[in-house]
């Protein structure tokens, strides 16, 4: 059987995705989800502050998957749960998805396009170079929050958090309010990698402190944790000697970064961005294969959900373009260089013939910043520039690009933050 368009993945990013696409035309889609459930980690985000772009109120992570969920049902949109892809391969007659799943054993399924929507994980504590023993009581924050809003366990009652990612500045907060007692968060940036309103009210409402260029530098017990060392790091993100505190507890949780979800498209030859490890994508979010297009946070870790559904949108709208034949294959167009402060562009390349009449490009700055402008050059021409009072690392930022500025132009464009004198 063939599919107009395939979706790898059921969370946010591939419902959005799935609903867009039915909408522009596609008539035959089929989700591919590996738990037994749609929604993603949003079921087990319990806590509000979702969807306030999208809905204009706040919701909870399951209410904002369940509205996706019931449009998905609305619109007679089938999806596999319980079913892992495996593979994917493209010949000149198409995609072919292959999948494995307990009910349907092994699966080939035949698609017009693919949209990649399998989200990120966590960095792992091998990642870290932590010296000390390894006794439980270490827990990714995800885990955390799965194992105490899913499966109600407490991971334990003393807890330093290593990472000052939004996940991690969340279980800060749940933790306490389950009973336990956070010792502090230690980042070993200058800077926190998370919203400053998760700060503020995960943090500094319950007096938890945030401790800025610290790390782990040792992890002692036997059985399980019962104290870690940390230490204050230098430029160089080297522990300062003398620097060292000891934190008596029972738990560490490591809010240390997320990482896009990209084993099966590195595996089919997707080409990956070396800042973001997600894939190079188009004004179409198209990767260099063409009828693949990827979304969400398996392209980028993004801060907020609702932008990522933004994204999903756009990816369903231009997959089912392209599986219709409205829409040509990508192809080499003007590249989007990142300048100043900026690490990468979302998209990274854009023809002026395939685009939208407006484009959103995403981005991230690589420091805080004050008093900043972000500029869009073609060649030594100034598109736009914009003010921003405040940037950081933690926020993703974005800039909507006209096509009618670029129309006619092969120059590259030049995307670069400063702080302004």
């Amino acid at each position: 059987m063939e599919h107009d368009i395939v979706i790898i993945g059921g969370g946010p990013a591939g419902l959005a995705a799935a609903i867009s696409a039915k909408e522009a035309g596609a008539g035959d889609i089929l989700i591919l989800e590996r738990e037994k459930e749609l929604g993603g980690i949003l079921n087990q985000c319990i806590h509000n502050g979702f969807g306030l772009h999208t809905f204009k109120e706040e919701l909870t992570g399951p209410e904002y998957a369940a509205r996706y969920i019931s449009r998905v049902r609305e619109l007679g949109i089938p999806c596999l749960l319980s079913t892992t892809v495996v593979d994917l391969q493209r010949d000149r007659d198409g995609l072919t998805v292959t999948s494995v799943s307990r009910q349907d054993g092994l699966l080939q399924t035949r698609a017009k396009a693919v949209i990649l929507a399998m989200g990120c994980r966590e960095r792992p504590r091998g990642a870290l170079n932590i010296p000390g023993t390894r006794p439980a009581g270490i827990f990714s924050a995800g885990t955390a929050q799965r194992l105490v809003n899913l499966e109600g366990y407490m991971p334990g009652r003393r807890v330093v958090i290593l990472g000052s990612g939004d996940i991690g500045l969340i279980m800060a907060r749940r933790m306490t309010l389950e009973g336990a007692k956070v010792l502090c968060v230690a980042e070993l940036q200058p800077y926190s990698g998370g919203l400053k309103r998760n700060i503020v009210q995960c943090l500094n409402d319950y007096d938890i402190p945030l401790k800025l260029s610290h790390t782990v530098v040792d992890i002692r017990g036997r059985e399980r944790v019962t104290d870690v060392t940390i230490a204050e790091v230098g430029p160089d993100l080297r522990p300062i000697p003398g620097t060292e505190e000891d934190y008596e507890c029972d738990t560490l949780l490591l809010s240390v970064g997320l990482l896009p979800e990209n084993e099966l498209s590195r595996a089919v030859g997707v080409e990956l961005a070396p800042v973001t490890g997600g894939p190079i994508v188009n004004e179409s979010l198209e990767t260099n294969i063409p009828g693949v297009f990827a979304c969400g946070n398996v392209l980028h870790v993004h801060d907020l959900v609702d932008y990522v559904s933004q994204e999903a949108a756009g990816a369903g709208r231009n997959a089912a373009g392209y599986a219709l034949g409205g829409r040509a294959s990508g192809g080499a167009g003007i590249p989007i260089v990142p300048a100043g402060a900026v690490r990468y562009t979302v998209p990274c390349t854009v023809d002026p013939a395939r685009m939208d009449d407006e484009l959103v490009v995403r981005f991230r700055v690589g420091r805080n910043m004050r008093k900043a402008a972000v500029t869009l050059k073609a060649g030594g021409r100034e598109l736009i520039s914009r003010k921003r009072p405040v940037m950081a690392p933690g926020e993703m930022e974005q800039l909507t690009i006209e096509r009618v500025w670029l129309t006619g132009s092969e120059e590259s464009l030049t995307l670069e933050a400063r702080e302004e004198e």
